[in-house]
């Protein structure tokens, strides 16, 4: 996805939305992102209905939202983004933050269409983070939402899908094995220490592997490998 304000030296910051029906939420977020010189909140709004008024007048790149609002919810509002049409002007991405994150809270914002999930213990950084990420088409998963995704993975049947295989047969063995050591969670340089090679030789091979499989990000770069079946073996060790 390209952004249509970053990316250009001098360029407009991220523009945000902030949408939470708890002031005190609502202030924190703010003050949070306020403080990072990329991103600009532009407005912020206690019911998702107004936000979407917000939206259509600012279109920001990113909408930070709750999910518990009188009226319409936020599961709502991010079904909305998802399908928000504005002539040539990209839809908003989104951002939940949630107090509650409960498995079956986490598995309906993801299907709604979340971009990102934070829960209530999220820090300034994580929370500008995940902002970046998503703006720039990614996917930004709190670290406890991301270990149960991995630990759901882990607990599925391990077949590898058919479709799978000529994209697997075109992975060189390093590029299998640096992403099988993403599948089981690693950080890069958890990866580089592992194969004992550079981190940026690491990175290349992670740009490498989006581009062959046509995938977005990390998450992606996860599921694949499950999908795949290439979780079943562990990567060969250097």
């Amino acid at each position: 996805m390209g952004l249509r304000n970053l990316g250009v030296r001098g360029a407009v910051a991220i523009k945000v939305v902030i949408c939470d029906e708890t002031p005190i939420i609502r202030n924190g977020l703010k003050t949070f992102l306020e403080a990072a010189q990329d991103i600009e909140v532009v407005d912020v709004s206690d019911s998702a209905m107004s936000a979407l008024m917000l939206i259509r007048t600012h279109r920001p790149d990113v909408v930070v939202t709750g999910i518990k609002f009188q009226g319409m919810s936020g599961i709502e509002l991010i079904r909305r983004l998802a399908r928000f049409d504005d002539g040539d002007v990209p839809a908003p991405r989104s951002v939940v933050f949630s107090m509650d994150c409960a498995d079956d809270v986490i598995t309906e914002v993801l299907h709604a269409g979340a971009n990102g999930v934070l829960i209530g213990d999220a820090k300034r950084e994580e929370v500008a983070s995940a902002v970046r990420t998503v703006a720039r088409g990614g996917t930004a998963l709190a670290s406890e939402v991301a270990g149960r995704l991995v630990e759901w993975f882990r607990g599925r049947e391990l077949r590898p899908a058919a479709e799978l295989r000529p994209s697997v047969g075109s992975l060189t063995s390093r590029e299998r094995q640096v992403l099988t050591l993403i599948g089981r969670g690693m950080s890069i340089d958890e990866v580089a220490t592992e194969l004992c090679i550079g981190v940026s030789t690491i990175r290349t091979h992670l740009h490498r592997l989006r581009n062959k499989l046509d995938l977005k990000d990390r998450a992606q770069l996860v599921s694949f490998a499950y999908r795949a079946g290439l979780m079943q073996s562990p990567a060969e060790a250097c």
